[in-house]
């Protein structure tokens, strides 16, 4: 019987495609046979987002839980996530319903014991290497922090400000403040919340 696969594409940023691991994948299910039924895309995603906020990802885990197909492919296993629970999660709903995952760059197939056992493997290095990029980024904030530079928002000058609060007392809403001063209703609200 001829695998019904779904194939799970991924890119991180708009600058970014998924055609790459499309074409591989592709060329992997004809070499194995598999009959790729339904392709699930998130581009200009991280992959440290949540479900609901990967549109791709949440119609595929519908798909497994429909059984729509008897296997997920994706590129790596990075593809799917970076947190190890939500992987293991991922995992658990996939073989809940028997459907296996096939992982390129690992060249990982989880209907295998060892296959299964690899995975979770991948998935703490996956988080292992997030973890690294936000200590790096949090250390590289405290370097700036300590020479003295600034970070957050820029401030907004006083005699906006000034005008800011007293077009809110002649009775305008925040988005007409917004309007007419081309600031963010954000920032509107900050000056308000300030005074």
């Amino acid at each position: 019987m001829t695998k019904r696969v779904a194939l799970y594409l991924r890119v991180s940023s708009s600058g970014q495609t998924i055609e790459n691991q499309e074409r591989e994948l592709a060329a992997v299910a004809q070499r194995h046979g598999w009959d790729v039924v339904q392709v699930f895309a998130d581009e200009g995603i991280s992959g440290a987002k949540g479900r609901d906020q990967r549109p791709g990802f949440d119609a595929l885990c519908n798909g497994v839980a429909r059984r729509d197909f008897d296997m997920v492919a994706a590129w790596s296993v990075d593809r799917l996530g970076r947190s190890l629970q939500d992987l293991v999660v991922f995992l658990g709903e996939l073989h809940g319903k028997r459907v296996d995952l096939y992982l390129h760059q690992q060249g990982l197939d989880t209907s295998t014991p060892a296959g299964r056992a690899m995975f979770q493997m991948l998935g703490v290095f996956a988080e292992f290497e997030r973890a690294m990029i936000r200590e790096r980024v949090n250390a590289g904030l405290a370097r700036a922090k300590a020479q003295g530079k600034r970070l957050g928002r820029p401030p907004v000058a006083d005699a906006k400000a000034g005008k800011v609060r007293a077009a809110k007392d002649k009775g305008l809403s925040v988005r007409q403040i917004a309007g007419k001063f081309g600031i963010g209703v954000g920032t509107v609200h900050r000056i308000l919340s300030a005074a």
